[in-house]
């Protein structure tokens, strides 16, 4: 996804003022493989960009499917649309530091469901091995789950508990099952904190918010 990220980003600033650094990410996303859809464009960029403005709507690592549910939740996302999501992890809903903390603990004695070798052969293997498909935006990381090859806790626990593991089953085996749904769950999730107005802005630089003059 970098590298798309970026040639989108690059054409673009070629056009000053001309798109937000939303649209970008939501294109992005699309355009990084898997099924064509219809990106909603017009958001604005947020005038506040903190660690701790955004914390409290990523999901970690270790969460259980409770707590994975309550989140989403918040935001209107049903269990299908956490199920088919969780698949795009870690470019659009995933903490990446968190993702990183829990790389540099797999050196520990670990415990869960998760095949504990699988995981511990991420230091040296990830994520080409983990997922046999890495340049395609399949339904393999079902097909992964169901092999007890889940990275971390907020993974696997998506086949082990039983409410979401018919989901995992049906994602695994109809690819297309799992396009259809993603792309409903992408949309949905592209609607959320949508800022207007004076209440966002367009981006000069996509790390930090404008100046004011």
């Amino acid at each position: 996804m970098d590298l798309t990220l970026i040639k989108a980003k690059a054409d673009v600033d070629s056009v000053p003022n001309c798109r937000n650094n939303d649209d970008i990410l939501a294109l992005a996303t699309r355009d990084t493989g898997g099924p064509s859809y219809a990106v909603e464009l017009g958001r604005l960029d947020g005038k506040i960009s903190t660690r701790a403005s955004v914390r409290h709507h990523l999901p970690h690592p270790d969460f259980k499917l409770d707590k994975l549910k309550a989140m989403f939740g918040l935001h209107g996302l049903t269990l299908t649309d956490l199920v088919a999501l969780s698949a795009n992890s870690p470019n659009e809903f995933t903490s990446l530091k968190a993702r990183a903390e829990s790389i540099l603990r797999l050196i520990h004695p670990m415990q869960g469901s998760s095949n504990i070798c699988a995981r511990r052969r991420l230091t040296s293997e990830w994520p080409f091995r983990w997922n046999r498909s890495p340049q395609t935006f399949d339904n393999m990381y079902y097909i992964n789950l169901q092999q007890g090859k889940g990275l971390f806790t907020s993974d696997q626990i998506l086949f082990t508990d039983a409410r979401s593991r018919n989901i995992v089953n049906l994602f695994a085996s109809n690819n297309t099952a799992f396009e259809e749904a993603f792309v409903v769950a992408i949309t949905k999730l592209g609607r959320i904190g949508v800022k207007t107005g004076k209440h966002g802005e367009i981006r000069n630089d996509c790390s930090v918010v404008n100046k004011i003059f």
